[in-house]
């Protein structure tokens, strides 16, 4: 058997925990520079409110509505969601991390044991010990688990827990679930589901197994087979490693000065470099990426995008972050109004399988590089994001006020909360 635990309304429910007078209001969180709407608590859904809308446009279809929002906090989410993996840990043979507010859990051996009261008690436990709401939902398959858990999170009687245990069960529940909803079916594939005149799980999963992997292929099969009840799709390919990382944003304010952009790409080619230390990788590309205001026909417009490669593979922040102002150096123009940068790393392999070259490798400097970004990572792991940056990713600029100020990010973010749980000085106090 297999659970499925999937945090409820997850980025909402963060900002609540430490926040319980926002329980039963409406909530949202917005994107990066406070853009649109990512993240709605079930009552800001109940009022209308929609995914993607822009956020100025929120607030002039919906004045005095009481609505409170919130700029992402990915700190404060991704150490809420490390809080969650824990409890669950404490509570299965096998854990796997598919999403910051989802897992799967393996349940074998666990037969024995009433299975639907034991997910009752899990999301108690889930509760109780992070403030997290969660639905439980257990089948045969993962994709019936993921069924399951769509009926616990949006049905009250089922006490946060729905299991799929029985054959009558398993084609009760594919009656009443649209195909469109099921895991692994796409956009494209409810489409031409739906031509077939094919509209909810259980028809999908009546069609002979000919005719689905005639249509649908190997994926297709895969889904059929697990609503059918047969464990098809593997857990470890589940825990895949990417193959690329990029960091990109649009800037709040149109950009001309080389310095200041300059401060943006590092901290995004030091984003990059983190992720990739985070997933034990190293890259051998490093591509960086810039383009002026396209919507401002009054202006010089100008893209430009190119690459630096390495002649051994590194994960190191300093490394990383030189190649990539290096990059920028060669495509920068002056006289443009830059609205957005990214970078990209890419050619990813695994850290302990570098080829290092015959002669451009030097051991101690790699070595000193790595100590470097293993203790940058180590210190903002306990004190918060940012805490230490390299020169190169502050930019003094003068404020509203006309006071010299630093900063070390890119991102407008006027309505974030406090990083509760990971910065000392943001500790809650009573």
């Amino acid at each position: 058997m297999w659970a499925v635990v999937d945090c409820d309304n997850f980025f909402c429910s963060c900002e609540r925990v430490f926040r319980p007078e926002l329980n039963g209001r409406p909530v949202v969180v917005l994107s990066n520079n406070d853009g649109c709407v990512i993240a709605r608590s079930a009552e800001a859904k109940a009022m209308g409110i929609k995914m993607c809308l822009p956020y100025y446009q929120m607030l002039q279809q919906f004045p005095g509505s009481g609505v409170t929002a919130f700029s992402s906090n990915y700190t404060l989410y991704g150490d809420m969601s490390a809080r969650v993996m824990a409890v669950l840990r404490e509570e299965a043979p096998s854990v796997l991390q598919y999403s910051i507010d989802e897992a799967f859990l393996d349940l074998s051996g666990m037969e024995h044991l009433d299975l639907k009261t034991w997910g009752e008690g899990l999301a108690r436990k889930v509760r109780r010990w992070t403030g997290m709401p969660v639905s439980v939902g257990i089948g045969a398959t993962k994709t019936l688990a993921k069924v399951a858990s769509r009926y616990a999170k949006n049905y009250p009687g089922y006490r946060k827990c729905c299991m799929i245990g029985t054959e009558e069960q398993r084609v009760a529940a594919l009656s009443m679930f649209e195909a469109e909803e099921v895991w692994g079916i796409g956009r494209r594939m409810a489409k031409s589901l739906e031509a077939y005149g094919i509209h909810t799980a259980l028809a999908f999963a009546q069609r002979s197994r000919g005719w689905i992997r005639s249509k649908y292929h190997v994926t297709g099969e895969r889904t059929w087979m697990e609503l059918r009840g047969e464990n098809a799709i593997d857990i470890d390919g589940l825990e895949t490693t990417r193959k690329s990382i990029m960091t990109s944003r649009s800037f709040p304010e149109m950009i001309g000065e080389s310095g200041e952009l300059r401060s943006h790409v590092a901290n995004y080619a030091a984003r990059c470099a983190a992720k990739l230390r985070k997933q034990k990788s190293v890259c051998s590309k490093v591509s960086v990426f810039v383009q002026s205001n396209h919507f401002c026909e009054d202006l010089s417009q100008y893209d430009s995008f190119s690459s630096y490669t390495f002649t051994t593979p590194t994960g190191t922040t300093t490394e990383i972050v030189d190649a990539a102002l290096c990059v920028l150096a060669s495509i920068f123009r002056p006289g443009i109004r830059y609205k957005r940068a990214g970078v990209l790393v890419s050619e990813i392999s695994p850290a302990d399988a570098v080829q290092p070259d015959l002669f451009e490798y030097d051991p101690e400097k790699s070595r000193r590089y790595r100590s470097i970004s293993e203790a940058i990572d180590e210190i903002n792991s306990r004190l918060g994001a940012d805490t230490v940056v390299l020169a190169a990713q502050q930019y003094t600029k003068k404020d509203a006020d006309g006071k010299s100020v630093k900063f070390a990010h890119a991102i407008r973010r006027a309505l974030k909360s406090p990083d509760y749980s990971t910065r000392p000085a943001d500790f809650p106090v009573n």
